[in-house]
C-alpha cells in the first residue's frame, strides 16, 4: 500500500471538510446526489467519448499504481539477474531455459528464452525494448485517461452549477425550492474541482513517477539479460547494472 496516496487523500479531503465545519456549515451540506450525478455522469461520459474500449479498461487497471507500491525491488531484480549469470557462467546459457518458464516477469521470462534459444542478441534487444515500450505507453495511456478526467470535471461541474441556477431563476416565485437549487449549483462546482485536484490529476501524476520507475528496472533485465547473453563475467555485470540503479537514486533524490 502506497501510504503518501492514501495520507495525501486524507489531508486533502479532511482540510476541505474541517474548513466547512470552521465556516459554520456541516458535512450534511456536501452531500447532493444530483451533483453527483451531473459531475461524475458527466465526466465519465467525456472520457468515454475521447478515449478506445481499451485505454478506458486500462485507466481502471492501472489506477492502482497509485495505491500500489510496485513489487520490483532493483537491488533483489540485480541479485536475480546476477544469480542467472552465474549459472550461465558454469553450465552455459541454455541452462537458463528452466529459469525462463519460472519467471515472474514477462521481460525475464522473454529474455531468458531467448537466451537460451541461441538468438541473435540483436533481434533480442528489439524484441524486449519493443515489449518495454509497449508496457510503458499502455501505463501513459491509462495515465492521459486520468488527466483528461481532471479537466473535464472541473467544466462538468460548472455546467452542475448553470443547471442549479437554473432551477433558482425558474422557481422564484418559490422561496422553498431555491435552497436546494442554489445547493446544487455549487456543490456540483464542488465536486468537479475536487475530483480533479484532490484525485483524477494527482494519481495521473503518480502513475506517471511509477512508470519511470519501473522502466529503469525493466531496463535493468534487458541489460543483464544481454550481458548474459555476451558472456560478460557476473562481477562486471553486477557493476554495470548497479550504475542504473544508482542513478535512480540520485534521481529519486
Amino acid at each position: 500500500m502506497d501510504i503518501t496516496t492514501i495520507l495525501g487523500l486524507i489531508i486533502g479531503v479532511g482540510g476541505i471538510l474541517l474548513g466547512q465545519l470552521l465556516e459554520g456549515g456541516n458535512i450534511q451540506q456536501l452531500l447532493q446526489i444530483t451533483a453527483a450525478f451531473i459531475v461524475f455522469g458527466g465526466t465519465i461520459g467525456a472520457c468515454v467519448v475521447s478515449f478506445p474500449q481499451e485505454e478506458l479498461i486500462n485507466a481502471g487497471k492501472f489506477a492502482k499504481m497509485a495505491f500500489v507500491n510496485s513489487t520490483l525491488d532493483p537491488k533483489k531484480v540485480i541479485e536475480e539477474v546476477i544469480g542467472y549469470a552465474q549459472k550461465a557462467r558454469k553450465e552455459g546459457v541454455i541452462s537458463l531455459e528452466k529459469d525462463a518458464r519460472e519467471a515472474t516477469d514477462i521481460i525475464l521470462k522473454m529474455g531468458l528464452e531467448s537466451v537460451s534459444d541461441g538468438a541473435d542478441p540483436v533481434i533480442v534487444r528489439e524484441m524486449l525494448e519493443t515489449k518495454l515500450e509497449q508496457m510503458a505507453n499502455e501505463v501513459k495511456a491509462a495515465a492521459k485517461v486520468w488527466e483528461s478526467a481532471g479537466g473535464y470535471s472541473p467544466t462538468i461541474g460548472i455546467i452542475g452549477a448553470v443547471l442549479g441556477l437554473i432551477q433558482v431563476m425558474q422557481n422564484l416565485s418559490d422561496p422553498s425550492k431555491l435552497g436546494a437549487g442554489i445547493a446544487v449549483a455549487f456543490v456540483a462546482t464542488v465536486y468537479g474541482v475536487g475530483f480533479a485536484n484532490l484525485l483524477a490529476i494527482p494519481m495521473s501524476s503518480k502513475i506517471k513517477i511509477k512508470l519511470e520507475k519501473e522502466v529503469i528496472v525493466k531496463t535493468i533485465m534487458i541489460e543483464g539479460i544481454l550481458a548474459i547473453q555476451a558472456g560478460e563475467s557476473p562481477v562486471l555485470i553486477e557493476r554495470k547494472l548497479n550504475a542504473y540503479r544508482l542513478g535512480e537514486i540520485e534521481e529519486g533524490q
